[in-house]
């Protein structure tokens, strides 16, 4: 794994430094660093620790193999890097198990790699882990069950609440509807049990 932690006076510098011993330029690098105080005769100075984001990639995809099979899963994994996202789409001869209840299980994979990153790199990073298009089929549904739950209000006049959901699909609902006219949307409940309300207007 091609890492380099380089100090310098400023951030710009020791930047230079990593990038120079990576053979790497800075859209290829994710990195972390740290303000270093002056001592007596001695300026402050900025320390960096820094990793090319193809290393970052496959040291993630590694965590996920020994996690996934740890709980007795066959997998295969494609990844990719996309406007600064750390994608991975998943396959496995489970996939139910992989994905839990309403994403539950993809969203505590999601959380456990966010927190490895900064424990091991102290580098925060945006990934999207799916299994076989299921966030995909999930907005899906959600956006189709919004439009007809919102039709349903409006005509019927009654207010609708829907199953709980995470914030992410909280914001799902909210989107689709935001444009939509004759009814207002709203969360309550305490997470995790917090979920959409549909009214209609008066």
């Amino acid at each position: 794994m091609n890492i380099a932690v380089k100090e310098g006076k400023t951030l710009e510098e020791a930047l230079e430094k990593a990038l120079i011993e990576l053979n790497a330029n800075q859209s290829e690098v994710s990195y972390s660093k740290e303000e270093i105080a002056g001592k007596l005769f001695k300026s402050s100075s900025v320390k960096v620790t820094v990793i090319t984001k193809r290393d970052l990639l496959n040291d993630i995809k590694e965590f996920l193999n020994q996690v996934v099979k740890g709980l007795g899963l066959k997998l295969e994994i494609e990844s990719n890097i996309r406007d600064d996202v750390y994608n991975f789409k998943m396959y496995s001869d489970n996939n139910p198990i992989l994905i839990g209840k309403n994403g539950q299980t993809l969203k505590a994979l999601e959380t456990l790699i966010k927190q490895k990153c900064l424990k091991d790199w102290n580098i925060y990073i945006k990934i999207n882990l799916d299994v076989e298009d299921y966030k995909e089929k999930r907005i899906a549904y959600l956006e189709k069950l919004a439009i007809k739950t919102a039709k349903e209000v409006r005509e019927t006049k009654f207010d609708v609440t829907l199953e709980n959901m995470n914030s992410y699909e909280r914001r799902i609902i909210h989107n689709k509807l935001s444009d939509f006219k004759g009814i207002t949307t709203l969360s309550e409940g305490e997470e995790p049990n917090r979920h959409i309300v549909i009214r209609a207007e008066k």
